[in-house]
């Protein structure tokens, strides 16, 4: 269940498992890297972070076992 990074590649943008060395794949578009991490995301049940240009996170999105309400 490793999150999914989305994050900038030399070819466009890759869809990164967290710890792993190489990409999963590797996109022309944002969009089409979103989407297949979104995919394998939903399938794991875990946390998707999508990168902007600048390296930051810009969004995150969880799709495993999330407790609601959320505490505080």
């Amino acid at each position: 269940m490793a999150d999914q990074h989305v994050t900038r590649h030399p070819n466009g943008w890759q869809v990164k498992g967290a710890g792993n060395s190489k990409a999963t794949s590797v996109h022309s578009t944002q969009k089409d890297a979103i989407d297949a991490a979104k995919s394998i995301a939903k399938n794991q049940g875990s946390e998707l972070f999508i990168h902007g240009t600048d390296g930051k996170i810009r969004e995150r999105n969880s799709y495993g076992n999330d407790p609601y309400p959320p505490k505080g």
